[in-house]
């Protein structure tokens, strides 16, 4: 998948709220809007490289550019929450996931009751499946977890897929790394134990669970693998 650019490099100074970001571009510094309202405490530490991409002089904004990439590590990873959403989009299409060769999408954006899932998707034998995609930011020590901050949204959706699920349709959530560098997956139990639990439970039910590493440069994301899952509550001393 493209990345759209041209990319500017500056240095992170402060995130004033959980959509801004004061950057440092060649000694000016600039409010730049942040397309995450995750925790990512953990990334932009302050003297960290980000990417960030001006916006269109077309669009009314208070803020002239986009940090849409953070350099930790030596790594690139993408800061934009709706790019996994793009990315499963295309790579269904082409038929690049491995657990969704047999599947084509019907429409994106699906209403379902008080919900409203990324995709719905359809395979040869005419069966729905309704998908969700999370992005995942977050990797420490080669595990990535999600979510880095409570989210009532996605435990809603997560009890939402599993009511389908028990009524016989397929579904599944998909969790997006957008980092090349996670060796396995699991929820942060200490950050949302609520959510936590409930994609256990979930997984149990016979909702999919999948999840997978992305390389992302500065002009595109491209698939990587797909990572083991353990959904396990952690064992409690």
């Amino acid at each position: 998948m493209t990345i759209k650019g041209p990319l500017i490099s500056g240095s992170f100074i402060e995130r004033p709220n959980r959509f801004i970001t004061l950057v440092n571009i060649n000694g000016k510094i600039v409010r730049s809007h942040l397309p995450d309202p995750g925790r990512l405490k953990e990334l932009l530490i302050p003297g960290v490289e980000v990417l960030l991409r001006p916006a269109s002089n077309l669009l009314k904004r208070k803020t002239k550019y986009s940090t849409v990439m953070v350099r930790f590590e030596g790594k690139l990873i993408s800061l934009v929450s709706t790019l996994p959403n793009q990315f499963v989009m295309e790579s269904i299409t082409n038929n690049i996931l491995p657990m969704f060769k047999k599947y084509k999408i019907i429409r994106p954006e699906i209403p379902y009751g008080n919900h409203r899932f990324d995709f719905l998707l359809n395979d040869y034998e005419d069966s729905t499946f309704y998908l969700e995609v999370k992005s995942v930011t977050y990797v420490k020590n080669g595990l990535a977890q999600f979510p880095d901050a409570i989210t009532s949204r996605g435990t809603r959706h997560v009890g939402a897929l599993a009511k389908l699920t028990q009524s016989g349709i397929k579904t599944g959530i998909l969790f997006v790394c957008q980092r090349d560098d996670p060796i396995s997956f699991a929820p942060m139990w200490d950050r949302d134990p609520t959510f936590s639990n409930a994609l256990f439970e979930a997984s149990k039910i016979g909702v999919n669970i999948w999840c997978i590493s992305t390389k992302v440069t500065e002009t595109e994301m491209t698939f990587k693998k797909e990572i083991p899952v353990n959904l396990e509550p952690p064992i409690s001393d």
